[in-house]
């Protein structure tokens, strides 16, 4: 989490990144109830994330994040808008992948606590309506946050690479050192305390 938050201060260029969790790992939305979680996946580890939307179970999950400059299109659109355009390419991604129909949830939807119970609209469900993929955004001077989960599996690189290049018309791939000291200072001050997990 304070990864993405160092990337969305820092970078000048849109940047996508994907990772996976060491060990049993959930995530929390910035409005969320750290004792319902608990109570929905006994036995995880949790952290609480900038961005809001419900809570996730990163056990086995494709984890991705978008850091989006304030100066490009997508960190200006509205929230329901960014969130389409995001999605509706990871329906194509998928669609390559071989799954079943994915497409976008329509209507408002009943939410929930719990992200994958409960599709909203603009998520990435299947043909019967099963949520295959979520996300939570957030909007700073600095531009957008998009957190995202996608529940099924896949080849984690490829798929990130699909994604990549349908979101944008030139990309690279890189590796990122990030800043230790700063990302010391925000888990110190943020991710890392007992008062920020707990907040809710």
């Amino acid at each position: 989490m304070a990864v993405d938050e160092w990337l969305l201060e820092t970078r000048q260029l849109p940047m996508m990144r994907i990772y996976k969790w060491g060990g049993s790992w959930g995530s929390l939305g910035y409005f969320g109830n750290l004792n319902e979680a608990r109570l929905t996946f006994p036995g995880l580890q949790w952290v609480r994330r900038l961005t809001g939307g419900g809570v996730v179970d990163h056990r086995g999950d494709w984890t991705y994040s978008l850091m989006i400059p304030k100066k490009f299109e997508l960190a200006r659109l509205k929230g329901g808008e960014s969130y389409r355009a995001i999605h509706e390419v990871l329906v194509s991604v998928l669609a390559s992948e071989g799954r079943t129909e994915p497409a976008l949830a329509v209507g408002n939807q009943k939410s929930g606590s719990v992200c994958f119970e409960h599709p909203v609209e603009f998520d990435v469900v299947d043909r019967v309506g099963e949520k295959l993929a979520g996300a939570a955004q957030r909007r700073c001077k600095a531009g957008l946050l998009h957190q995202g989960s996608v529940s099924v599996s896949g080849d984690f690189t490829l798929r990130g690479k699909l994604f990549a290049e349908r979101l944008s018309e030139t990309w690279s791939e890189m590796e990122i050192f990030p800043e230790e000291r700063m990302i010391e200072k925000l888990v110190a001050a943020r991710y890392g305390t007992e008062q920020w997990l707990t907040r809710r």
